[in-house]
């Protein structure tokens, strides 16, 4: 691993890159900004590299117009209705950071905050944080780690804990755009994607869930077989941004998804502990982002692929918990597994 002073902030804190290389040439490197992955650079079947996520060149556009490009989000991913929830008989109201609602942790959120870190085992860089009682709403002081490290065997994996002095809801997830062609290689319509996953979480027009676990069956959110992103989108609407409900009762390490490019040859898999996949296709991309290489990015120019548990889980009983207890550690694990056919 290696370790970079690359400036400073506009409070002056510096800004700190870590660069973690494989011994396939494969580089992954990470701001302690929010723990944001730059850059990933993989190999296409011809060897060829390229960076294969969406960003900016410099830092301080991620402090002014970044949708979430490559970061944590928390301290719960995805949405709360109404930026509200009832705990052991207490109600909470979190910041509505896009009103009425709250998502990926409020307007402040941990893709906002400078981490501390410093090297772990090998190729890999551990973040650390302390979220305070009360931050964006939240009870409890929540102390997190965020380790990442990449592999021989090019897989990036992602390893999250948590532990706090008051119950509070925990749901963290890696916002990363993916584009296997380079992330200008324009839009991903033509990408082969799998998820493993027979059911999703219907949601309402403002993407709140209803509570409702619905089978893909028969719609354009069945992934169960290899398809092409782009043969059914146009019936979604305008894009997935979807959560499905993957085949893992037990918790174990499973295969989510799969993503092929054609014209590449790069597959990645996407491996986790978590009982959901939210998939989201750069639907909001209009061009007014312009990216690392120069170029805008256009609708459907990437693919993310968020691990989590369920939007809104804190008020439907019937989604798995993500409430954690004192004397608990929260634990997520997300592998992307690289390779080429």
């Amino acid at each position: 691993m290696k370790k970079e002073v690359i400036g400073s902030a506009r409070n002056g804190q510096q800004v700190e890159l870590f660069t973690l290389v494989n011994k396939n040439g494969m580089i992954a490197k990470f701001l302690n900004y929010g723990t944001i992955l730059k850059e990933l650079h993989v190999p296409d079947r011809n060897g060829t590299m390229a960076d294969v996520v969406l960003g900016f060149a410099g830092f301080e556009q991620y402090l002014d117009k970044n949708p979430f490009f490559g970061c944590i989000t928390g301290r719960f991913a995805n949405r709360i209705a109404y930026g509200k929830f009832m705990l052991d008989g207490k109600q909470y109201q979190l910041v509505a950071n896009t009103p009425p609602h709250h998502l990926h942790g409020g307007s402040k959120g941990l893709d906002k905050k400078f981490w501390n870190g410093c090297q772990g085992k090998g190729e890999s860089v551990v973040f650390g944080y302390t979220s305070p009682d009360g931050e964006e709403g939240y009870p409890g002081n929540l102390q997190i780690e965020a380790a990442y490290s990449l592999t021989d065997d090019n897989e990036l994996k992602l390893e999250y804990k948590a532990v706090t002095d008051k119950p509070t809801p925990v749901n963290l997830t890696n916002h990363s755009y993916f584009n296997l062609k380079g992330e200008a290689g324009g839009d991903i319509l033509d990408n082969i994607l799998t998820v493993n996953a027979s059911k999703y979480t219907a949601v309402d027009d403002k993407l709140i869930p209803t509570g409702k676990i619905e089978p893909v069956k028969g719609t354009p959110l069945d992934f169960t077989q290899a398809s092409v992103i782009g043969s059914r989108i146009s019936q979604t609407g305008f894009g997935y941004d979807h959560n499905f409900v993957l085949d893992n009762e037990k918790g174990d390490s499973v295969l989510a998804a799969r993503v092929k490019d054609p014209s590449s040859g790069r597959v990645m898999e996407v491996c986790t502990t978590e009982p959901g996949i939210q998939v989201y296709t750069a639907n909001f991309f209009n061009g007014s982002i312009t990216g690392k290489s120069g170029k805008a990015y256009q609708k459907h120019s990437a693919i993310c692929l968020e691990t989590q548990h369920y939007p809104d889980s804190v008020n439907h009983p019937g989604f798995p918990s993500t409430i954690l207890r004192p004397g608990k550690e929260f634990r997520s694990t997300t592998v992307y597994k690289f390779k080429t056919e």
